[in-house]
């Protein structure tokens, strides 16, 4: 079994078994007004991102219906949409297959003001790309070099990154899967490699924190979350993205553009 090296965190790297998956919410009324400040607090950042010319990336990883895309849409519902862009990675097309793995994620870093939201990252090199064999040994091995050096670059570049992972028990996956199968709305969302992949739970348990890990940096820590309770998840989410994003960013309200004070004087004396 890997054993984490104590060369990239000043403390330990965080691991699956270090999570209270029974923390929640104590009530809808509580879980809506978090929402509503840290949505708020959200879009304070967006535009802070915008005028400063600020780039930042999400990457959002988790079990199979641990609430990422619901964690996600919380973020986002009342964002700009102008200012950002929610990547769902799926298998890489057959004209993406052809390059390397990182190709389809340089591609859709963001421009300037912009935030990238990944659903799922590249980081499945190393967790479902290793477990199922769509990578060789040689391959993801090699991808936790690969992953740092990518990060890296764009850190020292300037980029925010966030790394959050929602973590849930065996348990909750199927109960969610039961109603995934019962409700038609959610049907779509189960296939049956999400049911199999249930085989190799502990597998991907151990992938899972052996990519904390690797590739877990001072600048670039994996944030992990409870995600039993979707109450809570979603406020922890919105809590970790706005405060990693906050942080050392001038988030308050810019000044009033003089000329554009003068432009719009001049435009109101001419209606009067």
């Amino acid at each position: 079994m890997f054993k984490p090296s104590k060369i990239r965190l000043e403390s330990l790297p965080p691991s699956l078994s270090d999570v209270d998956l029974s923390q929640r919410l104590a009530s809808k009324k509580r879980y809506k007004k978090a929402l509503k400040q840290l949505q708020k607090r959200m879009l304070t950042v967006q535009q802070a991102y915008y005028h400063q010319g600020l780039r930042a990336i999400i990457s959002v990883e988790g079990w199979d219906a641990s609430g990422k895309g619901g964690a996600i849409r919380r973020l986002t519902e009342r964002l700009d949409p102008r200012g950002f862009s929610v990547y769902s990675i799926a298998a890489p097309t057959d004209f993406e297959q052809g390059k390397h793995y990182l190709y389809r994620f340089q591609t859709r870093l963001p421009a300037q003001g912009n935030i990238a939201i990944f659903d799922r990252s590249y980081y499945g090199r190393v967790l479902v790309e290793r477990l199922e064999g769509f990578a060789s040994e040689r391959e993801w091995q090699r991808a936790y070099q690969e992953i740092n050096e990518f990060e890296r670059l764009l850190s020292d570049d300037g980029v925010r990154i966030i790394k959050i992972f929602l973590h849930i028990d065996k348990e909750e996956q199927l109960k969610r899967f039961v109603e995934r199968l019962n409700n038609p709305k959610k049907r779509w969302k189960l296939t049956d490699e999400d049911i199999r992949n249930r085989d190799k739970w502990s597998e991907y348990e151990e992938a899972i924190d052996e990519m904390f890990a690797r590739t877990s940096e001072v600048n670039r820590p994996w944030k992990l979350i409870a995600g039993n309770h979707k109450w809570h998840a979603r406020v922890k989410f919105l809590k970790t993205v706005v405060e990693g994003l906050e942080k050392g960013v001038d988030v308050s309200v810019p000044a009033i553009d003089k000329n554009l004070v003068k432009l719009m004087s001049e435009e109101l004396m001419k209606k009067n």
